[in-house]
């Protein structure tokens, strides 16, 4: 979508949250002049969806300085952060606690950056058995398929991206994207 059609569809998103207030888990429809196609607005406890993609601020990140399972609130804010001077396994709840976090669907996606450039030592994440990991290798940016990069550097190069793609409320597949 273009940025036009993203600025009118906010501008359409604020129209609606004025005549109707902040409705959490509501479904808007919304069309754009010369627009070529609708879209769909929810409006949930994780952010704000636009046709299926979860769009976060990263106001709160959440910090997880230990090995620990992480909440499904935690994974819905979209951004975690680690200062550890140790080794980190953070384990991902299940899929179904995440959809129900921020109202996830059948294509619904969810961005979860893990930023450990404040940290000393890797964080590894590990994902709960109701997800699957993705075989969508990047090899061109990595020169090693990515599907198998759960471990996040400390330092300088220490922030990572992983794309949650619900194929239901209760199943997804999760990748890195960097």
């Amino acid at each position: 979508m273009a940025i036009t059609n993203r600025n009118r569809l906010l501008e359409k998103y604020v129209q609606v949250v004025r005549e109707d207030g902040l409705n959490t888990n509501k479904n808007v429809n919304i069309g754009i002049a010369g627009a070529t196609s609708s879209a769909t607005l929810s409006v949930g406890v994780g952010g704000i969806t636009s046709n299926g993609v979860v769009q976060q601020n990263h106001t709160a990140p959440s910090a997880i300085n230990a090995t620990a399972s992480a909440t499904a609130a935690q994974v819905a804010s979209g951004y975690i952060t680690s200062t550890s001077a140790a080794s980190t396994t953070i384990t991902l709840p299940t899929a179904t606690a995440i959809a129900t976090q921020i109202g996830a669907t059948q294509g619904t996606v969810l961005d979860l950056f893990i930023d450990n450039t404040g940290g000393a030592n890797t964080v590894t994440i590990t994902p709960d058995s109701s997800m699957t990991k993705s075989q969508v290798a990047q090899v061109a940016t990595y020169g090693v398929p990515t599907f198998g990069l759960f471990t996040v550097a400390s330092g300088a190069s220490g922030l990572a991206q992983f794309r949650l793609v619900f194929s239901s409320a209760t199943a997804l597949v999760i990748a890195r994207v960097f």
